[in-house]
């Protein structure tokens, strides 16, 4: 749908009287957030999260087989009060497990959460620069290379990452 609308912009302009002023500026909004130290720290500090969360997943996993280990050896031993006990003991483990993962991971889980809050500021210094390049040069469009939009040629001399990244890093 995107590309269609995208297509159509485009189609509209090149057909109209105007089409010779229209200046258009791409960026690899990939590129720009891999080569930019903030971008690099947000996302260190994001992995190290995710990390400490999957090893808190991998501890209660592994305490869940166990208990579920310790039940299948035990249950014929077991009176029956003593291994509805356990049963449930592991049922509620394996309830919280899901609760923690659905918390942390799901999709409006803590680390979507904590993405936004350590890229949303980065983000919006990207668009700033971006918006002041596109004013200074009187550009009418800037697209991201590496979005939805697919690019089948593009000149370099419209590709506007350096500027961006040489800008972010001044400031």
């Amino acid at each position: 749908m995107k590309y269609f609308i995208f297509l159509s912009c485009i189609l509209f302009f090149i057909s109209s009287n105007s089409y010779s002023q229209l200046k258009v500026g791409y960026i690899d909004s990939d590129t720009i957030l891999e080569n930019l130290p903030d971008a690099q720290d947000a996302r260190q500090k994001l992995d190290a999260l995710i990390q400490e969360w999957q090893n808190e997943l991998k501890k209660m996993e592994a305490d869940i087989k166990a208990k579920r280990d310790d039940f299948e050896k035990r249950k014929l031993i077991m009176t029956e009060q003593t291994s509805q006990e356990m049963q449930q003991e592991i049922e509620t483990l394996e309830a919280e497990l899901s609760t923690f993962r659905e918390k942390k991971f799901g999709a409006n889980g803590e680390v979507f959460q904590k993405q936004n809050e350590l890229m949303k500021p980065i983000q919006n210094k990207v668009f700033n620069i971006i918006q002041q390049i596109a004013l200074e040069e009187d550009l009418d469009f800037v697209f991201d290379r590496s979005g939805d939009v697919m690019f089948l040629y593009a000149k370099e001399e419209y590709d506007l990452t350096v500027q961006v990244l040489e800008r972010l890093k001044l400031e």
